[in-house]
């Protein structure tokens, strides 16, 4: 099997980084498998060389090793590839500002589905969308079990190629875990609804879709989702507090692997990784 981590080099790693970066390791070293490691660098206007390079020596401080690199802004060619595969492609000409004229967004999350205003527009330019089929997709997540979504409800058609001709994630995400090798997919549950679109177009490419694992994630005391604003808890400000050691038993024992925090490397973390242990609800974590 194959695990991988796929971070965005717009800012320094924080603890919630760092977090998931290490259960997706011990998963894949817990089961004998690699490790790989992809840039996710699409959003050219935000990404930085620097930040990916600061990526690596963090990880390279946890001691979290990979079996291989690539970099997004590198695979162009491959996901104009994908695309030559794909059918119920439409241009779309909507702007966000068209899709919030016409309903308001999902009350948990902000999302705005679809409607499939210009499907049959016949526009020759414009965003590039993929008409999502209204069965629903059926799949069981490693730690929060048996889901089932309707891409039409949840989603709608949604977007492979920008306005801008920028790739979109869900499609770079697909192609890149299907031609690497990625057979287990491990980041936080925000991204659960995800995996639905994901598991879609791998079906839609004839690829076969890796198993997916969320992780509650780590939040502050406000009910917020850690982020890259959260400076005290970027690993700038961590590698000054922590050794490596102690900073990967507080996270082992946020993630309920440990009973108290104790030093450990990563190494020998790894006979504790067990996805029965880990919480089903977020984790508060102080500054």
């Amino acid at each position: 099997m194959c695990g991988r981590f796929a971070p965005s080099p717009t800012g320094r790693m924080h603890l919630g980084n760092a977090y998931s970066a290490l259960l997706s390791w011990l998963s894949a070293r817990s089961q004998g498998g690699g490790w790989l490691l992809r840039i996710e660098d699409i959003d050219s206007q935000r990404s930085r060389a620097e930040y990916a390079d600061q990526i690596k020596d963090d990880l390279r401080w946890l001691g979290l090793e990979w079996d291989g690199e690539c970099r997004q802004s590198d695979r162009g060619p491959l996901y104009e590839e994908a695309l030559g595969h794909l059918t119920g492609l439409y241009h779309c000409r909507c702007t966000r500002a068209d899709l919030l004229a016409t309903q308001a967004p999902h009350e948990t999350d902000g999302r705005v589905v679809y409607a499939g205003t210009c499907r049959h527009k016949g526009y020759p330019d414009g965003a590039l969308r993929i008409a999502v089929p209204r069965a629903d997709i059926l799949y069981t997540d490693l730690h929060y079990g048996p889901q089932r979504v309707n891409l039409t409800t949840h989603c709608g058609d949604f977007i492979l190629r920008r306005r801008d001709g920028a790739w979109a994630y869900q499609l770079a995400v697909v192609v890149d875990d299907a031609l690497t090798g990625v057979s287990e997919v491990v980041r936080g549950r925000d991204l659960l609804l995800s995996a639905a679109q994901q598991i879609f177009l791998h079906r839609a490419l004839g690829y076969t879709p890796p198993q997916y694992g969320h992780l509650p994630l780590l939040i502050n005391a406000a009910g917020q989702r850690l982020s890259k604003r959260d400076r005290s808890l970027d690993l700038g400000a961590l590698r000054q507090r922590y050794t490596a050691p102690r900073l990967i038993g507080l996270i082992c024992h946020l993630a309920g692997l440990l009973p108290h925090p104790e030093a450990l490397t990563a190494e020998e973390a790894i006979t504790l990784f067990d996805w029965k242990k880990l919480p089903a609800d977020d984790i508060v974590v102080a500054g």
